[in-house]
């Protein structure tokens, strides 16, 4: 590596040019004391940390000048890894591929679908100069976690190459008439950072390990088999960095029988101390414990001892810490809990035995009548069957207990899930994923039989629908500032398609979903970066207004992109009878036939119709809270914590503000913990109705908060048409973050 000989020349050229209007020389006359007996890297670092000390509420712009000193540390290191001139900043692609495949870290695939001039032709798009977009904790995250390293952990990998291999990888199977070219588009869109691709797509497209997807969702039979199939299943999907959600509520209750044996089950808790062995014994590429959420319905007898699971007393053989635990709530039950009602309990595997039907089956299609209300009335009614009577309000009570002391339970409202599924002739929703934004069909892999055949044990299975969430977030205190959905939206749909193709999933039943429904999860963040940018207040009727108006146009559009693209690839298998088929989704969304709308809502249901639709599910906001770190906006829909933190790192602290924040946007920037819920339920619920998949949505309250404030807020939400509520985020308590669906 070449020294710079004058540090203070090196610094005052470097820094002030891309800081005219700040104290860069005062800042260096400080500190040039220090440069003796220093090597760069050990200036770089010093340099570092004193421009970090700069940053405060009124001086966030020093986070830029962190982030271009150690921008610098990351060219040394790379190039002296890589053997280049540091002058360069960015050496030669083709030599960064070829050299980190020989090593194993690099799958082969780049060099055989990309020769050496295509990838000359993609280094010359590299655009060094959008390191400058990145904040010191954004670029901190993405080289810490995510670029290329050696197994020695030497940095090998740029920020810019990262995101170009991730085009690369994405891409690599289109014609090669447009490959190029859709190279260069997806590039664009991440190196501009207005959008992000899912953390195991950042963490692994290109490498010779890894899958690319964020979270999967099993649904466990009832038998032996499947429970112990199952868990080998997620141990191998959490190996590879996915998230699990898991729903239990098809296994017998405690108490039940087996094989004429009464009393002889334990219920679903033996089997969540499985699964959370399995959490904590198969750890995501070394880098972190798995995460896991189990699911039970609120009518299952085990449901007392569920709740309990994740609490800080008791029993500790019945605890599962390591578990996300989340129910699921029908219609029914939240107007008991309304009306002070009683609530019955049953066993699932009776209920089979006795009844002849599950009640998981159903659901109601209308609000206040369906079938699921049918089938628990006459379960309720039946004298041969057993049940438990409990007041409702006492089951909720429970849940907001257990929300207050751990965050959880995630709560899943069943029924508006299922009479807005998209694709209820093809199946049943049961739960949703780790972080509660995916809802797509459910069923469980079935154990046919195992025969010998040729000296080999051949196991038979029918497949179940194992859920695959493929997702990619849009970074909107960007996108929508620069005016750039339209051209953004259809490269980040293709993207996403792909990464169906591409992924490699160890467990045959989810790649099997994954090409049959080819579901992808678009979704956004910096909600609350875009509306103090724009000068809107959180608590308003025009922040409302806003959501309802930009989450329709992302919605027309990404509608028409997976259209597009079913015109140039074909629709996914299962769209005949679909509502997409149909025109009942756009029907039911109120989008036909609607005067008022600035968009040509009845064309492209006629295009639909006439062309397909190439994935089955196609929006879900996820957490994304990593991912938006790296992007310099905030998390998902959610208001900020506080405008100025620190985060903590294992050997020092990174202070960090709300981002563009200003004189101006300062005022705009409220706390999570001082808004009244009841606005940003109100602008959930606007968001909600063109989501055709679920939101991630944290609920925010004081540690004082009164159980009868806190109930009206799950009320409310439920009324409002909600999928899903996320965590319960309270002053007091220590959430811990799910990184596995950092879109």
């Amino acid at each position: 590596m070449i020294r710079i000989n004058n540090w203070k020349e090196f610094l005052e050229d470097k820094l002030k040019q891309l800081f005219p209007t700040m104290p860069i020389d005062a800042f260096l006359i400080k500190h040039a004391d220090t440069e003796r007996g220093l090597s760069d890297e050990e200036w770089m670092n010093h340099l570092t940390l004193e421009a970090l000390a700069q940053i405060d509420e009124e001086n966030p712009d020093w986070t830029y000048v962190a982030a271009a000193i150690y921008s610098e540390w990351l060219y040394c290191q790379a190039a002296k890894n890589r053997n280049y001139d540091y002058e360069q900043k960015y050496g030669s692609l083709f030599g960064l591929i070829n050299e980190i495949t020989n090593i194993g870290i690099y799958d082969k695939a780049l060099l055989q679908s990309y020769s050496k001039d295509e990838i000359d032709r993609l280094e010359k798009q590299i655009r060094p100069e959008r390191d400058q977009l990145f904040t010191f904790i954004g670029l901190k995250t993405l080289a810490d976690r995510y670029i290329a390293k050696n197994y020695t952990k030497q940095i090998f990998e740029l920020p810019q190459e990262r995101f170009m291999i991730i085009a690369m990888t994405i891409m690599q199977d289109e014609p090669q008439s447009q490959r190029l070219e859709l190279v260069e588009q997806a590039y664009w869109a991440m190196s501009n950072l207005y959008m992000t691709v899912a953390t195991p797509t950042l963490a692994n497209a290109g490498k010779s390990y890894g899958q690319l997807s964020s979270c999967f969702i099993d649904t466990l039979d009832d038998s032996l088999q499947s429970i112990y199939d199952s868990n080998t299943d997620i141990a191998n999907l959490s190996k590879n960095g996915g998230g699990i959600g898991v729903y239990l509520g098809k296994i017998r209750s405690s108490g039940s029988s087996i094989k004429g044996f009464k009393g002889a089950s334990s219920g679903v808790i033996p089997w969540m101390k499985q699964l959370n062995n399995t959490a904590v014994c198969v750890d995501q590429l070394g880098q972190r414990k798995g995460a896991i959420c189990v699911y039970l319905d609120i009518w299952h007898k085990d449901i007392h001892s569920f709740l309990d699971a994740k609490l800080n007393n008791g029993d500790e053989r019945l605890r599962t810490h390591d578990l996300f635990i989340g129910v699921t709530l029908p219609d029914l039950f939240m107007e008991k809990v309304e009306e002070r009602g009683d609530w019955y309990l049953f066993d699932p595997h009776e209920v089979r035995t006795v009844m002849g039907y599950s009640l998981e089956d159903f659901y109601d299609g209308e609000k206040g009548n369906g079938s699921f209300r049918e089938k628990y009335i006459e379960c309720v009614e039946d004298p041969t069957l057993s049940k438990e009577a409990v007041p409702a309000i006492e089951i909720m009570k429970s849940i907001m207990k257990s929300q207050l002391e751990t965050g959880g339970p995630f709560l899943f409202y069943r029924d508006e899930v299922n009479r807005q599924n998209v694709n209820k002739h093809a199946g049943m929703i049961y739960c949703s994923n780790l972080c509660t934004e995916i809802m797509q069909n459910q069923s469980p892999t079935m154990f046919i039989d195992q025969q010998t055949k040729d000296g080999k044990i051949v196991i038979t299975k029918e497949p179940g629908d194992f859920v695959v969430c493929n997702l990619s977030s849009i970074n909107l205190g960007r996108a929508v500032v620069d005016d750039v959905l339209e051209s953004l939206i259809p490269i980040q749909v293709r993207m996403l398609d792909n990464v169906i193709d591409l992924n490699h999933i160890p467990v045959t039943q989810a790649t099997y979903t994954n090409q049959r429904y080819r579901a992808i999860g678009l979704g956004t963040f910096g909600w609350h970066h875009l509306l103090a940018l724009k000068r809107m207040k959180w608590e308003s009727e025009e922040s409302i207004n806003y959501a309802d108006h930009l989450y329709e146009k992302i919605a027309f559009l990404t509608i028409e992109a997976s259209m597009n693209l079913a015109k140039e690839k074909q629709a996914y298998s299962l769209f005949n009878g679909s509502e997409w088929d149909t025109g009942k989704y756009f029907e039911r969304k109120g989008y036909v036939k609607q005067a008022s709308s600035a968009f040509a809502w009845d064309e492209l249901q006629e295009n639909v119709q006439k062309h397909g639709i190439r994935n089955s599910y196609l929006m879900a906001v996820a957490p994304n809270s990593s991912t938006s770190l790296i992007a310099g906006s905030s998390a998902s829909i959610d208001p900020i914590f506080r405008k100025f933190y620190s985060e903590e790192k294992k050997d020092f602290k990174i202070p960090v503000t709300a981002p563009d924040l200003s004189a101006e946007t300062t005022w705009y920037y409220k706390s999570a913990y001082f808004i009244d819920q009841k606005w940003s339920v109100a602008q959930n619920a606007a968001r909600q109705k063109h989501i055709d998949q679920g939101i991630s949505f944290n609920i925010y309250v004081p540690n004082d908060v009164q159980a009868r404030e806190l109930l009206e807020i799950h009320l409310l939400a439920w009324q409002s048409g909600f999928k899903t509520t996320y965590y319960l985020r309270s002053t007091s308590s220590e959430i811990e973050e799910c990184e596995s669906c950092s879109s």
